[in-house]
């Protein structure tokens, strides 16, 4: 079982379970034990070896042994007391949930993914193991405060109270804003003429909690100022000093870093077109198909908390997924899933079996335009220059013909795996004999393959209580040339005689609906809902020309 995409269902656990896994992790730490000591034993022949001031060159049993042990780099050298080091790579490692001690876990493994990824659950059976039987422990699905239907008809009712939870709060949205205010005042500190465009998830509002922002900086210039802009986040301590990241090599040229004070990664770019344009698609793509909110959240937390949702490291992007989900509704032999309110858990199963199972990587291909179709990779690549052939996931632009959307996620057949794991475990889970599992109705149906780490849901409730009361200031809203809308406290408008302070920050467009929400999240019949949203009030909010100031 591989422990980024798996752990240990209800029914599997038990007394033989726990056994088998405690002979398992006594297998590991009894091998890392002495991996450990043989590291410390070559150190301590290096360090007698040349401290004396005699040759380098002891007995040739000696300098044999040493050469040997020197085939590997010691890199758990330094973590004796962990016991676990070698253990949290395999089933069972990892003393957390996502990075977050969990009640009832004793030692914390260190893992860099999980320091990485707030949503990692990584290492997830171990903790189950430990918390076996213990009462008051996070569970991992915060969305489920209540018993649902038996079979599909509760996987739906579940996905609905998903995805009411999992979508972003007004406060989270004000928190972003201001992290676009920051970085937007030190380009125009640089570059006054430049454009700041906001593109991708917080664009569209299909973002998770630790989703990160995408930002395109359109300007004029001979060589991109990637190096510059870099330096000047360092210096004006926008960004965490070691999250800096520039990939000048890349295919598209991007700065990476993480907000020094909300932890919110960011991505920018310079005069890319196609972000934007990207944006007004799936916007476009949300109101034929009101049920991708509900399908992409999902999906896009299934492959965050594998870690299968990062383009340079092989996974599925966000824009790839999107794609992926509008050619599976498009080619859907059931007309209903363009109304407002299919079963989510038939589609999402069918998702999962679609591209788990059924879906042929090696000689199919995706094509969204023209209401969708399927292309044979050999006619594709008789179009291709000599040497070159379509990748696995061959997804074809929308945008831009003959560009390949999924040539980088030279993973795609661990997120086939992965698909194909959370079909088996989902039609189980509502098939007629689930009901004769121990605690079935309390058990969550969708948790088997989703959880919510205790550190995702404790940075959510952080940022309620450092920006919720910001949410509270009253604010002054007026409209000009009717295409523009711009926000200020009413306070700071009275002590400036109706003018804009000269430090207010020109953001790009969101919805007005949901600057101006008072609820936490919208539920499936609201207006901000994706399933019942007018195209008036769509229209305006996907509006290129609609700009919003914000006075920090």
């Amino acid at each position: 079982m591989d422990p980024r995409i798996a752990w240990f269902q209800p029914e599997q656990r038990g007394p033989a379970n726990n056994l088998w896994m405690h002979i398992w992790e006594m297998t590991q730490t009894l091998g890392n034990l002495y991996f450990n000591n043989n590291c410390n034993t070559v150190s301590a022949k290096l360090t007698s070896g040349g401290g004396d001031g005699t040759s380098s060159n002891a007995s040739d049993s000696s300098g044999n042994e040493v050469s040997e042990q020197l085939d590997f780099i010691p890199l758990e050298a330094n973590n004796n007391n962990n016991g676990g080091g070698r253990a949290g790579r395999g089933v069972g490692g990892g003393g957390q949930v996502g990075g977050s001690r969990v009640a009832g876990v004793g030692t914390e493994l260190p893992n860099k993914r999980k320091r990485d990824n707030k949503a990692s659950t990584f290492g997830f059976n171990r903790s189950l193991l430990l918390t076996d039987g213990a009462e008051d422990i996070y569970t991992g699905t915060p969305w489920k405060s209540r018993n649902y239907s038996e079979g599909i008809v509760g996987l739906h009712e579940e996905i609905k109270d998903f995805y009411e939870y999992i979508y972003p709060r007004p406060e989270e949205e004000h928190m972003r804003l201001e992290v676009v205010a920051r970085i937007h005042r030190v380009i125009k500190d640089l570059w006054p003429n430049a454009e700041v465009q906001v593109f991708g998830s917080f664009s569209t509002g299909l973002y998770l909690p630790t989703s990160d922002i995408d930002l395109v900086v359109f300007g004029h210039w001979e060589t991109l100022p990637l190096w510059t802009l870099e330096e000047a986040l360092r210096k004006r301590k926008i960004a965490d000093e070691n999250s800096v990241k520039v990939l000048d090599k890349a295919t598209v040229p991007i700065i990476k870093l993480t907000d020094l004070h909300t932890e919110v990664k960011v991505d920018i770019s310079f005069n890319v077109q196609n972000g934007v344009k990207a944006a007004n698609l799936i916007k476009d793509f949300k109101q034929q198909f009101p049920v991708l909110p509900y399908l992409v959240l999902v999906l896009k937390q299934f492959l965050l908390q594998r870690e299968l949702n990062e383009v340079f490291t092989g996974g599925i992007g966000s824009y790839s997924l999107f794609l992926m989900v509008v050619s599976f509704l498009q080619l859907h032999y059931r007309e209903d899933v363009c109304s407002s309110n299919p079963n989510l858990g038939v589609l999402l199963i069918e998702f999962f079996e679609l591209y788990g199972r059924h879906f042929n990587y090696l000689k199919t291909g995706i094509r969204i335009k023209d209401g969708g179709s399927y292309l044979a990779k050999d006619e594709v690549q008789k179009g291709m220059l000599d040497g070159y052939r379509p990748s696995m996931l061959y997804i074809e632009d929308p945008l831009q013909s003959g560009n390949d959307v999924g040539r980088s996620s030279y993973g795609a057949m661990q997120v086939k795996e992965a698909f194909d794991y959370a079909y088996v475990v989902l039609s189980h889970a509502v098939s007629p004999i689930a009901k004769h599992y121990p605690n079935n109705k309390s058990e969550s149906i969708l948790g088997r393959i989703i959880r919510v780490t205790q550190e995702v849901a404790e940075y959510r409730d952080w940022i309620s209580a450092q920006w919720g009361q910001k949410l509270n200031i009253p604010f002054f809203y007026f409209s000009k040339a009717n295409d523009v809308t711009r926000l200020v406290e009413s306070k700071e408008l009275d002590e400036c005689n109706n003018n804009f302070p000269e430090d207010s920050a020109v953001l790009p467009a969101v919805p007005r609906s949901k600057v101006s929400s008072n609820s936490s999240s919208p539920s499936p019949s609201s207006p901000s809902s994706p399933s019942s949203s007018t195209p008036s009030s769509t229209a305006s909010s996907s509006s290129d020309a609609v700009s919003l100031y914000v006075y920090i």
